[in-house]
């Protein structure tokens, strides 16, 4: 689906399937975001020319409901789009392996994850185009470190940019014991490089 003007609120009601282990979702907003904005690899999900689901891994930022990342304007991803606008969207934050100690049973993983589901839109305006460009360098080189110029009207007439309109989206987490839990959350307080590793 394309689209030529600014962000479009639109309203969609998905029934919404309750989490199996409720104790995991996150249910702070505010927590769901801080893993968009820590992770700067997401995989798009799309329905493929043969039915079949793909997966690709990008580059994406996320900005009030809403994923940009940018992309060929032709390809795979591309046919699919136009082809049907429903994606799915998912980004990992994974932030501790837990070692076993007495059987391989007590090893673990902590993490923090997000699913979206959404309509895709491929933006043809210039101005939501160098929005979305802005936002992406400002979230992988942020504005202090400087030195990348500005965009040209023929880069921004040639580089595709897909606008993610969410439409729901949830959070699972799994921080292991208290213990674990304080270690997590201290490690995510004072931005430690990830993943680390924590003795049972």
């Amino acid at each position: 689906m394309v689209d030529s003007g600014r962000p479009i609120l639109r309203l969609s009601i998905i029934k919404r399937i309750a989490m199996r282990r409720s104790e995991k979702e996150i249910k702070d907003k505010t927590v769901i975001i801080d893993v968009l904005n820590r992770c700067h690899i997401g995989r798009l999900g799309t329905i493929g020319k043969g039915g079949y689901p793909m997966v690709k891994p990008l580059n994406f930022t996320y900005n009030e409901g809403k994923i940009y990342f940018h992309t060929a304007t032709e390809g795979e991803k591309i046919d699919d789009i136009k082809r049907e606008s429903r994606v799915c969207f998912e980004v990992d934050l994974p932030i501790a392996y837990v070692k076993a100690k007495n059987n391989p049973c007590e090893a673990d993983y902590l993490y923090r994850s997000v699913i979206i589901k959404g309509r895709a839109r491929i933006i043809e305006g210039m101005e939501e185009k160098l929005f979305a460009l802005k936002c992406l360098m400002e979230k992988h080189q942020p504005s202090k470190a400087g030195g990348y110029g500005e965009y040209t009207e023929d880069k921004l007439r040639k580089v595709g940019i897909v606008r993610i309109d969410i439409e729901e989206m949830r959070g699972k987490e799994d921080l292991g014991d208290e213990r674990m839990k304080g270690i997590v959350l201290r490690t995510l307080e004072d931005n430690v490089p990830l993943p680390i590793a924590i003795e049972r």
